[in-house]
């Protein structure tokens, strides 16, 4: 009777303990649409996975917005505990003083290593110091997606119907004649009127061209100049032969790819879910792909970007918090083949080797640009929303337009960057 009443006494005794609340840990991200569908899945799925730690997120407007949002807050010290960053900010972030650094310990408790990243995406979330400040998510780059029906009878096509024979810019431009001649509105497509994707090609061909925007502290240096003003010559050229669409925004760009009106598009590779979920409802028409964009220029390199994690700085975090968002981090970086869903190359080299990554198409065909991918320049005046991002619509685009000689172009373009950099 006595064990009986002192067992009955302690089992009481448990159920009036609190249960151990969880670690909140809250999230910002600027990820919209399929991305942000994605990311909330996760979300989801993490917080499913672990009882002990709940992600309580916020999505806030993707560019500008978002990151005089996040140096508004770390000012006062209430940023939040684990946010998305682009990699193209870091130099700024870290002039701004925002981000905190990224410990091995903190690697560590997240299951990761250095050595788990491709080094391009690695460097770039680095300070000058080697000091890591971000971990990379993803690497995003444009690509070349292409509309078999414009290529047919083409030395273009394989025999698996599969995109081949560019290898440098004169074959890119017989495959624009050609598909000209064949119907298409605009033989490549990209966003001409707006300021990222014109700004992504012209890099992609300047970086080809083996330029280097900022060197030091001066805008286009020696002969970067006539290296620049060749890139907008190229794309002043497609517009001339109208192999290009006229000032389109970024919506339009892509209608005309979707709905069959040209060869090719030069987009990032987000578009990717877009392809797929029109081809599986039977809407496209024809048969397409994406492979990484072709040597035009005597370098294989294109465009790139990278989503990362990152803490930001004066975040007031206790050990066990820190712990815990790092936990996050890992889960997320070892389950990125759901984020790869999107069009991403996961920047975990564990998942981008996978076997089920290398079965994901087109992503597999173009995931070799992750080891030959351009970063914007390590610069506070680069980046997403950057004087970078403002010249490539005030002064590239009106170029490619006619209303300025390449040459012309270029030396405004150093002149306002280089102002901005002082």
């Amino acid at each position: 009777m006595l064990c009986r009443k002192f067992f009955a006494a302690t089992a009481i005794a448990l159920m009036s303990v609190p249960a151990m609340a969880a670690e909140n840990i809250t999230w910002w991200d600027f990820f919209s649409g399929g991305d942000g569908v994605r990311m909330k899945a996760l979300i989801t799925r993490f917080n499913a996975e672990h009882p002990d730690i709940k992600i309580t997120g916020t999505t806030l407007e993707w560019g500008v917005p978002f990151y005089t949002k996040v140096r508004t807050a770390v000012a006062v010290g209430q940023g939040p505990d684990v946010m998305t960053y682009h990699l193209s900010r870091m130099p700024l972030g870290l002039k701004e003083g925002v981000l905190d650094e990224v410990t091995d310990k903190d690697l560590t408790d997240a299951g990761l290593t250095k050595d788990s990243f491709f080094p391009a995406a690695l460097q770039a979330a680095s300070g000058d110091d080697g000091k890591l400040h971000a971990v990379p998510f993803d690497i995003h780059s444009i690509v070349l997606y292409y509309n078999t029906k414009f290529l047919e009878g083409s030395k273009f096509l394989d025999g698996n119907g599969k995109l081949t024979g560019i290898s440098n810019l004169k074959d890119f431009e017989e495959a624009l004649a050609y598909a000209k001649e064949k119907g298409a509105e605009a033989p490549v497509s990209y966003a001409t009127g707006d300021d990222g994707a014109t700004y992504r090609v012209f890099y992609t061909l300047f970086r080809q061209l083996g330029g280097e925007l900022i060197t030091g502290n001066e805008v286009l240096a020696g002969d970067n100049l006539q290296k620049a003003a060749k890139a907008i010559e190229v794309m002043t050229n497609w517009q001339t032969n109208e192999w290009q669409p006229e000032q389109a925004e970024y919506e339009a760009s892509v209608a005309l790819f979707t709905s069959g009106k040209s060869a090719f598009s030069l987009n990032g590779v987000w578009e990717v879910p877009t392809m797929v979920d029109l081809e599986k409802k039977g809407s496209l028409g024809y048969k397409w792909g994406a492979v990484q964009v072709p040597n035009l220029m005597g370098t294989q390199t294109t465009w790139a970007d990278s989503h990362s994690f990152a803490i930001p700085a004066n975040n007031k975090l206790t050990p066990e918090k820190r712990k815990a968002v790092m936990t996050v981090i890992g889960w997320m970086e070892k389950n990125a083949i759901a984020w790869a869903d999107a069009g991403h190359i996961p920047a975990f080299k564990p998942v981008a080797e996978s076997a089920e990554f290398k079965k994901m198409e087109p992503n597999a065909t173009y995931a070799a640009l992750a080891d030959t991918a351009s970063y914007d320049p390590r610069s506070s005046i680069a980046g997403v929303g950057s004087p970078i991002y403002d010249a490539a619509i005030n002064i590239i685009s009106p170029a490619i337009h006619g209303y300025a000689e390449p040459m012309a172009a270029a030396e405004q373009m150093k002149s306002d960057l280089q102002n901005v950099l002082k």
